[in-house]
């Protein structure tokens, strides 16, 4: 499992890289909301960790942008324990809201709840764009109502698209989501990928949903 958190207080930043780290999770960390959004965007995360009082770009802002974008689990992470500021995190998509100071149990304990909730949700989606769906507990893929074979890989390239609908995903992202691994510019494994699913996505239908964005990436999305 891999955990993103975006502090920008030194101290508290090291504080949970370090026991996260010690719990066994893979943990990447941002100094502040730009570099934290860039991250967040580019390489895949299980859960972010989110400060809300943060120099040049805050939480709410990061969030806003994130909710638009990526499905992935967050908690805010603040001093502000208003109950308008909780309601306004949960408004944005937030799954929880930790106020600080709190005890590093606390933070695992709702770092797994929300990692449950977030793999509940994901096991009980049905996935549309068009007249394709997917279903990701049954690993079940239907075009037109035809079924389509395909393999792990190609499932899990097709899931990724699926789940940000006529969102630009850059090769690195990719890269990063499927394979578990950056993105190395000499190497044409993602569009290798990308031209297999297709083949069997595309190819023997009316129109295509797997679209070329020249110079950045694939979409999915229905075009006409």
């Amino acid at each position: 499992m891999k955990i993103l958190v975006i502090e920008d207080e030194p101290k508290a930043r090291e504080y949970m890289r370090s026991g996260l780290t010690e719990s066994g999770y893979v943990v990447d960390v941002a100094a502040d909301g730009q570099e934290g959004l860039f991250m967040a965007q580019e390489y895949y995360y299980d859960l972010i960790l989110l400060d809300v009082m943060m120099p040049q770009m805050n939480g709410w802002e990061v969030m806003a942008q994130l909710d638009k974008q990526l499905d992935t689990p967050v908690i805010f992470l603040t001093a502000k324990g208003t109950l308008e500021d909780k309601i306004k995190g949960l408004e944005l998509g937030a799954d929880d809201y930790l106020v600080k100071p709190f005890s590093f149990a606390e933070l695992l304990a709702r770092i797994r709840t929300a990692l449950r909730r977030g793999g509940q949700a994901k096991r009980e989606e049905q996935l549309e764009v068009g007249d394709l769906r997917l279903n990701i507990s049954t690993r079940r893929v239907e075009r037109a109502g035809v079924r389509l074979d395909l393999t792990n890989k190609e499932f899990n390239l097709l899931q990724l698209f699926m789940q940000n609908p006529g969102q630009v995903l850059t090769r690195t992202l990719i890269a990063s989501r499927v394979w578990d691994m950056n993105f190395d510019s000499d190497t044409n494994v993602v569009d290798v990928a990308v031209r297999r699913l297709r083949q069997k996505v595309d190819a023997p239908f009316a129109f295509p949903l797997i679209h070329t964005v020249h110079g950045v990436g694939y979409c999915c999305e229905e075009k006409r």
